[in-house]
């Protein structure tokens, strides 16, 4: 029995039979594009950007547009739209809303998405809310491991950088922890370490968790290497003191495998030398192309309950 979705809010809410037909629908997209050119033929979707984005907005725009859809946006909402005024985010959705089949948010509050949820009357699109989640990202981020290792049990992935803040890792670990075996390295310093609720989470789904805070101590046979930026946005009023990054770059990868494959959600500043950009084992631009077949198939999963 095919899986409705009707609001995409948090990761927690797929199940693996959900994500497999997600996947589906986005490979034969990719293969068949013209199947689907008019499949939200006078629907329209609103993207709602209260934060800076390039690939996550660009890429829901261009699965809209290829579905035939039609386009109503701001990308500077937190500036550009009535919030400025003081509007709530409970008004603004239900007025979009009227406007819109569904809609799709970046916010910085962690629970915007569902408050929006609770009251509108189309379908919410998480496109990322404060350092809480980024479930779409996620998903894309799943769909491209699944490209390179096919298998998505018995996986052993390392998460890197800003894992405090990083909403990408959030929602990542908990698809991940719906397969057999999965083991998670958390590679940070002391003070971005991953949130104790998100390692009970894991626990609880019976992946194993090891935080780690040197290169060396990952296994060179590691299957993932997702890594991140610092979220400066996040932090503005915490004290860090100076900042030492993890850089990604030829002589660090010496270490793993030819099989050990490095991703990042982007942008990035300097956790990547672009010296690597490359070599085979960078998927990160192949992972931001994702971004377009598994939004079209979300957007055609929660809008047309059919599919």
């Amino acid at each position: 029995m095919k899986k409705e979705i009707r609001h995409v809010i948090k990761a927690d809410q797929f199940t693996k039979e959900s994500l497999e037909e997600i996947f589906i629908l986005a490979d034969d997209m990719v293969a068949n594009p013209d199947k689907y050119s008019e499949s939200l033929k006078k629907k329209i979707v609103a993207t709602l950007f209260y934060e800076p984005s390039t690939r996550t907005r660009l890429s829901f725009e261009t699965a809209a547009l290829q579905l035939g859809a039609g386009l109503i946006s701001t990308e500077n909402a937190g500036t550009a739209s009535s919030e400025v005024k003081g509007e709530t985010i409970k008004d603004t959705i239900e007025v979009t809303a009227g406007y819109a089949d569904a809609i799709v948010m970046r916010h910085p509050n962690v629970d915007s998405a569902e408050i929006a949820a609770r009251v509108s009357s189309v379908p919410i699109l998480n496109a990322g809310s404060g350092s809480g989640e980024h479930p779409t990202q996620a998903l894309l981020d799943v769909y491209t491991i699944k490209q390179v290792k096919e298998d998505l049990n018995n996986l052993k992935v390392a998460v890197s950088g800003d894992l405090k803040h990083g909403r990408t890792i959030h929602s990542l670990i908990k698809l991940l922890s719906l397969y057999d075996n999965t083991t998670i390295y958390g590679l940070s310093r002391a003070f971005f370490r991953l949130p104790q609720k998100y390692i009970d989470y894991l626990i609880e789904s019976e992946a194993k968790y090891i935080p780690v805070s040197q290169f060396e101590e990952l296994p060179n046979d590691l299957d993932i290497l997702y890594h991140t930026r610092t979220q400066l946005e996040r932090f503005k009023n915490e004290a860090t003191g100076v900042i030492d990054e993890y850089i990604i770059n030829n002589d660090v990868m010496k270490s793993f495998s030819n099989q050990t494959y490095v991703m990042h959600p982007l942008p990035r500043v300097k956790e990547i030398s672009e010296d690597f950009d490359n070599d085979p084992r960078a998927i990160y631009i192949k992972q931001a192309h994702n971004g377009v077949p598994i939004r079209k198939a979300l957007l055609l999963k929660s809008i047309n309950h059919s599919y």
